[in-house]
């Protein structure tokens, strides 16, 4: 079953996997690091691709599920990054079965370049679900690309503004915005970054 906004990524699996690992975890989150919770935690990394953002949050000491609906990348990435504290997991969204049927909540929720391969209804179904995923206190974090999309993928234009209302109609506070340049330096592209909390 392809999920929704997942096509072309098998196909180019191994040129992903470099591309996503060149990119380094502190420098591309700098503005978050701060918001990360003491170790050890519990992460849900959504959209995982080959781990990188996963494996960096296990290497300091947290628990992390890496969910990754593309097999090719989910494969690459488990073998990237072994670790005891970094389990893998097919699921996908908007309503992540896999994760909720494990009836767990996170300290920490990642969505790196992730929520603008939904389209208006799923993103709509899937905030509520990410909401009840938290922990009291937990912390949402999720960027948006802006710009063209490349042949053979699927990304849907998203205003900030409507996910900080669809966040705080499910209960959760702006935390921090951030607007940045692409990391790859792709021409015409450039991202938000939105982090969100779950009151105490």
């Amino acid at each position: 079953m392809t999920r929704p906004g997942t096509q072309g990524y098998a196909a180019e699996a191994a040129t992903l996997l470099q591309q996503y690992e060149s990119i380094d975890f502190a420098t591309l989150h700098a503005a978050f690091l701060d918001l990360i919770p003491p170790a050890p935690a519990r992460v849900l990394d959504i959209g995982a691709g080959t781990g990188r953002d996963a494996a960096a949050l296990a290497g300091m000491g947290h628990q992390v599920l890496a969910v990754e609906p593309t097999a090719e990348l989910r494969a690459g990435g488990a073998l990237l990054h072994p670790s005891p504290r970094l389990a893998w997991l097919d699921d996908g969204l908007p309503g992540l079965s896999g994760v909720v049927a494990l009836g767990q909540s996170y300290d920490l929720v990642l969505l790196t370049a992730v929520w603008m391969h939904l389209d208006a209804t799923d993103r709509a179904a899937a905030m509520p679900v990410l909401a009840g995923l938290l922990a009291p206190g937990g912390r949402l974090w999720l960027s948006l690309r802006h710009g063209p999309v490349p042949e053979g993928r699927v990304m849907h234009a998203v205003d900030p503004a409507e996910v900080i209302a669809q966040a705080e109609a499910a209960g959760l506070t702006l935390l921090r915005r951030r607007e940045g340049g692409d990391t790859l330096g792709r021409d015409g592209v450039h991202w938000t970054w939105l982090a969100f909390a779950r009151a105490p």
